[in-house]
């Protein structure tokens, strides 16, 4: 009877630390875009199961309607996120519909410090309001967008000659966007090697947010402004202003004159595709394509160059993109995607995640003297990390995206009225959605 009772006794002991066990692991699910970027993570979280017991799993969607189905999901209070890397436009509506846990406490516990990363990164990740110490996400990958070139193109003498001939400079790098258009339209219709070849890839589309995040690598060059910044909501004659209208000119003649034919809806995958294919001598892209354009045998292994967006009349800014990782609040697992947060947030995993092609927003990484050397495109990567700028993170973002996507769209690509029109129409629909939210 003893033994049997001891062994019942242990017996019951295991169960029980089983139990234990199995209610500590969880599994988790991180909702993300499906690119590139995202593979590396799966890659990388391996670490984190090994270490944490915690199984990850991933939803991943493409970029055409991530915005459309995460959104949805979080305004459904919907469970299927523990983890969200949501763009980082989302945060406003994050932080203010109760979508994201509040980190702060969590960071000051377990020594995260926001000074610890790329500032421009905290304040378009991380921040709502906008320069307040309140964080409802971790920075999580750092983007920008920038230029590819076919450096391979422009190294050849007989080009070199031409665009000298044409244009009395050298044909490189161009050091403002009207350099930059010159070029474009030099590479415009020309016979590379028996193939007809156009200047540019530059963002057209309609449906998501395509054209709005090139257009605004114009537009900021220019003089646009998204608001008096005396005044929050104040709109007219900043939106609108000479600038502006002279940016989104100079987008449109960019798309007339130097991009190839049907290119009326294009973004990220189609501007990739066009210049792996050899179609086109330079490219609008963000910058996490430029791991795979190094690997591409096509366009890879020197032939191309990078470089940050070109400066403008008014200054030189780039549209920045790339996200921060939030914990979802209608997860039932908030511990455990807290671990996860913890555990991507060190250092090591930091630099391990740049080695497997993430773009890294921890100073430790970027900052570190062999940086600008490891990768051909780490240095473009600081450069423009340095002149970023964003669209709206209110809360109404979508319907500020929608109204400027239309706008901008019927004006490049449809050719319907004038800039000035296009961008009066703007300032009348963004008052309208402020408004409607009760800001003005």
């Amino acid at each position: 009877m003893k033994t049997k009772h001891l062994t019942t006794a242990v017996l019951s002991s295991l169960i029980a630390s089983s139990a234990a066990t199995s209610a500590l692991a969880e599994d988790l699910t991180l909702c993300w875009a499906a690119w590139d970027p995202a593979n590396a993570l799966v890659e990388l979280s391996k670490n984190f199961e090994a270490e944490s017991g915690h199984t990850m799993n991933f939803e991943f969607v493409p970029w055409t309607s991530f915005a459309d189905r995460m959104l949805n999901e979080l305004n459904s209070g919907g469970q299927l996120c523990d983890l969200m890397i949501g763009d980082s436009q989302w945060i406003g509506g994050g932080a203010e519909n109760g979508h994201y846990v509040k980190l702060n406490d969590f960071f000051e516990a377990n020594g995260i410090d926001m000074a610890d990363f790329i500032p421009a990164t905290v304040t378009g990740y991380a921040e709502w309001p906008k320069n307040t110490p309140n964080y409802y996400a971790l920075p999580a990958f750092g983007d920008v967008v920038g230029w590819t070139y076919r450096k391979d193109w422009f190294e050849r003498p007989e080009l070199q000659e031409a665009f000298k001939a044409k244009y009395g400079r050298a044909l490189g790098v161009p050091t403002s966007l009207e350099e930059l258009k010159e070029i474009a339209q030099f590479f415009q219709g020309r016979d590379i090697d028996g193939t007809t070849v156009y200047g540019a890839a530059i963002y057209t589309e309609r449906g998501s947010e395509g054209i709005t995040m090139g257009v605004t690598n114009a537009l900021y060059n220019y003089g646009f402004m998204y608001e008096n910044p005396d005044k929050p909501y104040d709109l007219e004659g900043y939106v609108n202003s000479d600038g502006a209208v002279a940016a989104l000119e100079f987008y449109k003649d960019l798309y007339d004159t130097a991009t190839p034919p049907g290119s009326s809806n294009w973004y990220m995958g189609e501007n990739i595709d066009a210049y792996k294919s050899g179609q086109v001598a330079l490219q609008m892209n963000f910058a996490f394509i430029w791991p795979g354009v190094e690997a591409d045998p096509n366009v890879g292994g020197g032939k191309s160059g990078y470089f940050p967006n070109p400066a403008g009349p008014a200054g030189q800014f780039a549209q920045l993109g790339g996200q921060g990782i939030s914990v979802v609040a209608y997860s039932d697992k908030q511990d455990a995607a807290l671990e996860y947060i913890q555990w991507f947030a060190q250092p090591e995993i930091q630099a391990k995640w740049w080695e497997l092609g993430g773009y890294s927003a921890l100073r430790a990484v970027v900052e570190d003297p062999g940086f600008a050397e490891s990768q051909p495109y780490a240095q473009t990567f600081l450069d423009s990390m340095a002149i970023v700028k964003d669209f709206w993170a209110e809360p109404a973002y979508a319907d500020l995206l929608l109204a400027m996507q239309e706008r901008v769209h019927n004006y490049v690509v449809a050719g319907d009225g004038t800039a000035k029109e296009a961008l009066d129409g703007l300032v009348r629909d963004w008052t309208e959605v402020f408004e409607d939210e009760g800001k003005i």
